[in-house]
C-alpha cells in the first residue's frame, strides 16, 4: 500500500517536469496550431483549440488505469494513471480556474505562492509567438517571482 502511495505521489511530482517539456517542445512546437489561441485569444467562445490537450493528455492515464486493473489486484500502472489524473485535476484547478478564471472562483488570494504563480504565468503569456517563452511549468514557480513580492531577498 505504501508503494502505491509513493508511486502516485511520485508521478504527480514527475508530471511537473513532463508538463514543462511538453509545453515547451510540443505545445510551443509542432502542436502550436492547437495552443496558439490560448496565447492570442482568437477563440471567441468558452472553449479553445488548446482544450484538445485535455483529451490528448488523458489518454495515457486512461490506458494505465485499464492495463493496471486487468488482474485481481491493481498493479503499479493503475497508480501511475492515478498520479497523472491527480496532476490533471490540479492543472484544471490551478491553470483554468485560478489563473485564467474560466470560472470566477478563487479570484482573490494574497498568499505569496499564488501571487508568484499568477505573475509567472502572466510572463509566460506576454509572449505571443511560439519561439519565445518562459515559465513553461505549472506548479513550480521560479524564485525570481517570489522576489518581486519581496518575499525572499
Amino acid at each position: 500500500m505504501l508503494n502505491n502511495l509513493l508511486i502516485t505521489i511520485g508521478t504527480v511530482i514527475v508530471m511537473e517536469g513532463v508538463t514543462w517539456c511538453t509545453h515547451k517542445y510540443i505545445m510551443h512546437g509542432f502542436l502550436w496550431v492547437l495552443h496558439r489561441d490560448h496565447h492570442d485569444k482568437t477563440s471567441k467562445g468558452f472553449f479553445e483549440d488548446n482544450d484538445y490537450f485535455f483529451l490528448i493528455f488523458a489518454m495515457p492515464s486512461i490506458a494505465l488505469f485499464y492495463f493496471g486493473s486487468r488482474g485481481e489486484l491493481l498493479d503499479f500502472r493503475f497508480f501511475l494513471g492515478l498520479g497523472i489524473l491527480i496532476y490533471g485535476m490540479l492543472y484544471v484547478l490551478v491553470h483554468d480556474i485560478f489563473i485564467h478564471q474560466r470560472f470566477k472562483i478563487f479570484s482573490n488570494s494574497n498568499l505569496p505562492y499564488f501571487k508568484a504563480l499568477r505573475r509567472a504565468h502572466k510572463v509566460h503569456h506576454k509572449h505571443i509567438d511560439k519561439p519565445d517563452g518562459e515559465c513553461f511549468g505549472m506548479l513550480w514557480v521560479p524564485l525570481k517571482y517570489f522576489k518581486e513580492f519581496k518575499l525572499f531577498n
